[in-house]
């Protein structure tokens, strides 16, 4: 079987806490000949992949070198941070980068969050991973920042998570080699974007069915009739009203008044 009769594929990189399921599952229901092989990729590691064209188009964690490469920017997710259950901090419904300040804050070499300045004070080595500093933080050893996909990944029993409100966030992007743009390239991001099937940028888009053109092709005569008949003497003639509908919608006023987290004597 030569390389143009082999049946195509479409190879997907995903970073950690990123969940295509969803995607995955309008690519096998609008593509079901074109297999969807994932690949989980370290968020280091995903853009070189991308380049050394081991996949077709990757889910990678901003910010990353767009050399060579096209970028989507999708979402950006709530920074946490994870803490052990009995902590002080897990009073409070959300906290600051400054009230971290006394703390021991774990900064794993795997960290995806654009820092201009790291919170709390340095731990005396960093851990290798993300898992690795959950691991610690659960050892008491110190706390650690991350987006909230990544507690979500590591949840443990003993741990828990509050936001911090102003810490730098994580954004997640789709990208893939701009010299490779190829159809199922152009497919997925159709998919990730929202776009319909029958979208006027989709390749294939879906013919009206035998019954759809019938009533097409019968709505002029249709038309015409029912003028005929409403023009008839003593018919009733036959009107329309419109009325702008008013939009309302319900405001709940929320305080700005944050619990701030209270220290054990």
């Amino acid at each position: 079987m030569t390389g143009s009769e082999a049946t195509p594929s479409f190879r997907l990189a995903y970073v950690p806490g990123v969940t295509p399921a969803k995607w995955v599952r309008i690519w096998n229901e609008r593509l079901p000949d074109v297999p969807l092989a994932l690949t989980a990729v370290p968020a280091a590691e995903a853009a070189d992949l991308l380049r050394d064209r081991a996949a077709d188009a990757g889910f990678v964690r901003m910010p990353v070198d767009r050399t060579d490469l096209s970028v989507i920017p999708l979402y950006s997710e709530t920074t946490v941070v994870v803490i052990p259950k009995d902590h002080f901090v897990a009073a409070a419904d959300e906290v600051s980068v400054a009230d971290l300040a006394d703390e021991v804050v774990l900064h794993p070499l795997d960290d995806t969050l654009d820092w201009e300045q790291l919170p709390g004070r340095p731990a005396l080595e960093r851990p290798a991973t993300t898992a690795a500093a959950i691991e610690l933080v659960a050892a008491g050893v110190g706390l650690l920042v991350v987006p909230q996909s990544l507690a979500r990944l590591h949840h443990r029993r003993d741990l828990t998570y509050r936001p911090v409100m102003d810490a730098p966030q994580s954004r997640v992007a789709l990208s893939w080699r701009e010299d490779e743009t190829t159809d199922l390239v152009d497919d997925f991001i159709g998919i990730v974007r929202g776009r319909t099937v029958n979208s006027s940028r989709g390749r294939s888009p879906r013919p009206p069915s035998e019954g759809q053109e019938g009533r097409s092709k019968d709505k002029p005569e249709v038309r015409k009739q029912a003028g005929k008949r409403a023009g008839k003497p003593g018919g009733k003639s036959v009107g329309t009203s419109t009325a702008k509908g008013s939009r309302t919608g319900s405001h709940t006023p929320t305080s700005g008044r944050r619990r701030k987290p209270r220290r054990r004597s």
